[in-house]
């Protein structure tokens, strides 16, 4: 399948996820949520990858098992950080947020003083998103989804280079043991007073939705295309968002909101495409 493809339909399992996700909020809190999928996705993907990862942990150097490692811990911050977010703000703007960090990521890539007005536009847009001059945002929220946005950029930059040294699986298998390990001290207190068999359950299937499918997919996708056209379509990731917060869990956006997502969604696409254009 074209890496374009096995992007939009990680984008769309990811967000699915994510909305589920936060129906678990309420009993086990956005940390635990975030370590029980963390801990389902890792048990999985290593129970998968069985002999064949011990036989890449082995031989692989050593600078590579540390990238891994490091790209773990980067994940668990992303998703710890995101997920309080999305307790505090709708789904949309907590995406939009974190979107800043791979954009910033293609605005720095283009090497170009002008091309800063990509960010200026994004930011413009997380403002009618956020509307600070209301008092209607989270501030803590606001917060979470900017430390969220600088896990993400570091995300990128890490599977890109996890994703040319192990095949897609083997790095991940790595990276979601690492993270479930570094997310245990903020999400395994809420889980061990508060889950039950159903949210166990819950929290299981959502693990397959996020992060375990759409992180594989992404992994492959950045193995069969450019920045250029990952940062594209990654631009999409509000939108997508968006809608599916709409869909799945009844947050409809205003038209604030909408014009928002749009001016964010605009800036991603367009710094991607002005870094295409640098190359």
């Amino acid at each position: 399948m074209p890496g374009p493809a096995l992007l939009l339909v990680a984008m769309a399992v990811l967000h699915t996820g994510g909305a589920l996700a936060t129906e678990l909020f309420g009993s086990l809190g956005p940390a635990g949520t975030t370590w029980l999928r963390l801990s389902f996705a890792a048990v999985m993907l290593l129970a998968f990858t069985g002999r064949s990862l011990w036989h890449v942990v082995r031989t692989a150097l050593r600078a590579d098992l540390l990238a891994t490692c490091l790209l773990g811990a980067v994940s668990a911050g992303m998703m710890l950080l995101f997920s309080e977010a999305a307790a505090r703000l709708p789904l949309g703007t907590a995406t939009a947020l974190e979107f800043l960090g791979p954009l910033a990521v293609a605005v720095a890539a283009s090497r170009r003083p002008r091309e800063l007005a990509w960010l200026g536009l994004a930011a413009s847009g997380v403002l009618l998103l956020t509307s600070p001059w209301g008092g209607a945002a989270s501030l803590a929220g606001v917060l979470f989804g900017l430390g969220s946005a600088a896990c993400w950029a570091l995300y990128v930059i890490g599977t890109a280079h996890v994703g040319s040294r192990f095949s897609a699986q083997h790095g991940l298998a790595i990276s979601l043991a690492v993270a479930t390990v570094v997310a245990a001290p903020f999400g395994a207190p809420g889980v061990v007073t508060g889950v039950t068999w159903e949210t166990a359950a819950a929290a299981a299937g959502i693990a397959v939705l996020m992060p375990l499918v759409p992180f594989l997919l992404e992994m492959m996708a950045l193995q069969r295309m450019g920045k250029t056209a990952y940062g594209t379509l990654a631009g999409l990731e509000p939108a997508v968002s968006m809608l599916a917060g709409v869909v799945l869990i009844a947050q409809t956006p205003d038209l604030q909101q909408l014009a928002g997502t749009v001016l964010v969604v605009v800036a991603g696409i367009g710094a991607a495409r002005a870094d295409s254009s640098r190359a």
